[in-house]
């Protein structure tokens, strides 16, 4: 933050001002203002700027909606768009489930930590109003959205920070505003994570709430502020109140006008608003809090700080490595920023406060502590770099810090050039491995400075403010543009990448659609996926599901089954086997082969609830190693007329048996004989290969064979479609006869005189209770005692008579978040009519030195 001797919302003079070009100081407008006036046209050039460079950037590239390339690459395609896509079927009242549960997603899943992590930007609900087909361009301009938002909030902090300052170009902070929210983090990590990009609008309003608290003003909409930041994203928002923190903790040292006492209430102030704040988010945040306690731990890695060199490349234009924290600053904020130092119209004290903030923040990038610090103590999967946006933020804060006291001189623009040119040639002299920094970003950075230096020096000469204004703005959209351009092709070539609605996905939904039977029985959009969570996108309800709360449960459950995974189990995939399909009521599938229109394959399936008479207690019950004799124990009937586990010599099956290979780890092709090879992608830990069908065995003998050097373990599994055909009539006979399905449980209808467990066809994810009690799990399957039995074959003497099971499901932390958000409320009530009440007393009471009059 700049110094209060400076920024102090009183008419008290500036003082070390010494410098020639020192002007009178300009009386600062009421404190009692929350947003300069001023600032509405500067914020609309900053969020214009940001627009066009960003478009520019990706009509470059020629990527979408600009062009041929795919630009969901990653978590773009594989959960973000289609997690927009179930907030559309939400806002128009088609989809299955509501804000507690998700029936599409994993045969059953929570959903409001879902909403909570990726879905309740207030720029979420955008995506409503455009057609569902064009969910991609409705994801493509919530981003550009959120990123102009940053570059005005950006702005709007920087001219309220200028109040009373001698020196505060709007144009200047309409720039700066800009090359913020175009940093690198923005335009080559967040953008396609767009739920990071509340993040970065996070960061300037927390900053300007921190404001707010040390003049002990908006008490109460500083916590609004926060609580809007926290439910938008609470991740980034973590991050943000992070940077807020620093940034405030060094306006108070720098405050000279203040006691120590008075300074002390500024923080106290400061920090009760956060607290208000995060309570009010507490209904969102517990219930995302607790999500990921029971969420799979995926894959994590170490961290490893890359080289300096590195992290000096990544701070010029056209750049781009996905474990490298993404630096780029265009030159006009880098440039201010660097001459920080040599700029003698500001106090010492202040050049050295802002310099040393800077320094810490970088080097805590490098530490492993504060990396951990910064991730809220949770190593991330993928880049160890999420925090890069504070950095750019307050390396922005520090560029403003020496404009507003002045445009900076010869002197200072030299020694700020001179800076920058030595990180140019500290990057380029180690090279990354794919040649960057290359000529042309060093030719980028270079022209970047010199158009920014001249745009800099003009300013200082009256009658130079458009042209310089114009070189400033220049520099800035030329470098990220050409960031954007280069960031969207690298992505595609390192990162997977998903493609646009377009006539394929058309075709499966439409067939996902006419298929529909729910909740009589489930229809998987299929195996031959197009993202990672394509219930979600496509419709129907599959066992596919990916988000950073996939449940434990969910994965271990599948992988006792023989189902594949990705991400270490964070990306649960779809398991295409007949027997799993009974088990999940899954009574139709799609099938998709290239170049092919996707075809439905349907079986007759049992009902979602089913009764399982089992003599033995349902605790007892365990999974083995062999996922095949799982199946079997899950479904209750033996299938599989014959299960070979790690053969020696090839695998033979019966004649007329349907031939199943498990071989998680393999990464290569197998075939049963001379049938077509399919395709295993094992490679564990990381990628779990799932069980796969091979055919029918035409006639006994025909091995299975690999292509490549047979797996260390695997297994076959011979299936008996008839005993399955039986098994499924058995539990479609004992099971309910009718099953009602809402937005937050299951109301089942079972024949009289059933005993034992009612079985739910869904993962026993904590917050399920059945008939007033939390409900038991059946192998990982919500399961519910019927009749006062205790799931040993026994009974409290009930008669039998219980024919109705209703199960619900309520989030775990939804109760308490919602009594904490409700205390919460009270205490911001409180504090409103507090204020109401101070401020009229205060204007009902007779003015302090009141002339006494008879």
């Amino acid at each position: 933050m700049l110094a209060y001797s400076s920024f102090m919302p009183t008419l008290k003079p500036l003082r070390g001002l010494t410098t020639a070009s020192a002007q009178p100081a300009v009386p600062a407008p009421p404190a009692t203002s929350a947003l300069p006036a001023a600032s509405g046209l500067p914020a609309v050039a900053a969020a214009l700027i940001t627009l066009v460079s960003v478009c520019a950037g990706d009509a470059v590239a020629r990527v979408f909606p600009f062009g041929p390339r795919n630009r969901s690459v990653s978590d773009l395609g594989n959960q973000f768009v289609p997690f927009h896509a179930q907030l559309w079927d939400l806002l128009h009242g088609r989809a299955e489930g509501g804000i507690l549960l998700n029936w599409r997603s994993g045969y059953g899943t929570a959903f409001l930590p879902d909403l909570g992590t990726y879905l309740t930007s207030p720029f979420a609900v955008l995506v409503g109003l455009f057609p569902r087909d064009r969910i991609d361009l409705a994801v493509y301009v919530i981003t550009l959205l959120k990123m102009a938002a940053a570059g005005a909030a950006m702005t709007v902090l920087l001219l309220q920070l200028a109040r009373g300052a001698r020196h505060s170009p709007r144009w200047a902070a309409a720039v700066l505003g800009a090359g913020y929210a175009l940093c690198g983090w923005s335009v080559a990590e967040a953008a396609y994570n767009p739920m990071w990009l509340d993040g970065l609008i996070a960061f300037p309003l927390l900053c300007l709430v921190g404001e707010w608290a040390r003049t002990a003003r908006r008490p109460v909409l500083g916590p609004l502020v926060v609580a809007l930041a926290w439910t938008a994203n609470f991740y980034t928002a973590y991050m943000a109140t992070l940077g807020a923190a620093l940034v405030l903790c060094l306006r108070l040292l720098l405050d000279e006008e203040r006691t120590v006492r008075e300074r002390l209430r500024g923080l106290a102030r400061a920090t009760g608003t956060v607290l208000l704040g995060t309570g009010l988010a507490a209904p969102v945040l517990v219930p995302v809090f607790l999500g990921t306690r029971h969420a799979s731990p995926g894959w994590t890695k170490e961290f490893v700080p890359v080289p300096w060199t590195q992290l000096f490349a990544r701070m010029l234009p056209a750049t781009y490595t996905f474990f490298t924290p993404a630096l780029f600053l265009g030159a006009c904020v880098l440039l201010p920023a660097a001459a920080l130092l040599a700029h003698r119209s500001v106090p010492w004290r202040v050049r050295a406060g802002w310099a040393a903030l800077v320094v810490a923040v970088a080097l805590s990038l490098q530490w492993g502590p504060t990396s951990l610090a910064w991730h809220a103590f949770a190593i991330p999967n993928g880049s160890t770099y999420r925090q890069t946006f504070i950095l750019s933020g307050i390396l922005v804060l520090a560029a403003w810090t020496g404009l507003s006291h002045g445009w900076p001189g010869r002197r200072a623009l030299l020694a700020g050039t001179g800076v920058l040119v030595a990180l140019a040639l500290a990057a380029s002299a180690d090279r990354m491995p794919d040649g960057m920094p290359d000529a042309r970003a060093l030719a980028l950075f270079g022209g970047g400075v010199a158009t920014a230096a001249a745009g800099l020096a003009l300013a200082r000469k009256r009658g130079y403010a458009v042209l310089a204004a114009l070189l400033l703005v220049g520099s800035l959209t030329g470098q990220a543009a050409a960031t954007t351009a280069y960031a969207d092709r690298k992505r595609l070539h390192v990162l997977d990448d998903y493609p646009a609605w377009g006539a394929d996905q058309s075709a499966r939904a439409a067939a996902i659609a006419r298929a529909d039977g729910w909740p009589r029985y489930r229809t998987d959009p299929g195996r031959e996926r197009i993202t990672g969570n394509d219930p979600l996108l496509l419709g129907g309800e599959g066992g596919e599901y990916y988000s950073s709360h996939t449940p434990a449960v969910l994965t271990s459950t599948m992988a006792a089954l023989g189902g594949g995974w990705t991400s270490g189990g964070r990306v649960v995939e779809s398991l295409d086997n007949p027997v799993t399909d009974a088990i999940f009521a899954v009574g139709a599938r799609l099938r998709t082969e290239p170049g092919h229109a996707p075809v439905l394959v349907r079986a007759p399936a049992p009902p979602l609830v089913t009764v399982r008479p089992e003599a033995r207690a349902a605790a007892e019950l365990r999974y083995g190693r062999s996922p095949f004799r799982n199946q079997e124990l899950l479904l209750g009937a033996r299938v599989y007329s014959r299960v070979l586990t790690s053969p020696r010599a090839a695998a033979v099956c019966p004649a007329g048996t349907e031939v199943f290979l498990f071989a998680p780890g393999y990464y290569g092709t197998a075939r049963l004989g001379d049938s077509p090879p399919v395709a295993l992608t094992g490679r564990l830990p990381k990628r779990r290969a799932a069980m796969v069908s091979l055919g029918t065995a035409e006639r006994a003998g025909i091995p299975v064979t690999f292509d490549g050097a047979r797996p260390r373990e695997w297994s076959v599994g011979c299936l008996d479609r008839k005993r399955l055909s039986a098994a499924v009539d058995r539990l479609t006979d004992t099971g309910a006869v009718s099953v009602t399905v809402t937005d937050s449980g299951v109301r089942a209808e079972v024949p009289a005189g059933s005993r034992g467990l009612a079985v739910l066809a869904a993962p026993r994810i904590a917050g399920w209770s059945c008939d007033g009690k939390p409900a038991a799990s059946y192998l990982g399957l919500v399961a519910a005692p019927l009749n006062g039995s205790d799931g040993s074959g026994g009974s409290d003497g009930s008669d039998g008579s219980q024919t109705t099971v209703d199960c619900s499901f309520r989030p775990p932390g939804l109760r308490s978040g919602l009594t904490v958000g409700a205390a919460a409320v009270f205490v911001l009530v409180t504090v409103a009519f507090l204020t109401i009440a101070r401020r009229r007393a205060m204007r009902a009471s007779p003015p302090r030195h009141q002339p006494f009059t008879h």
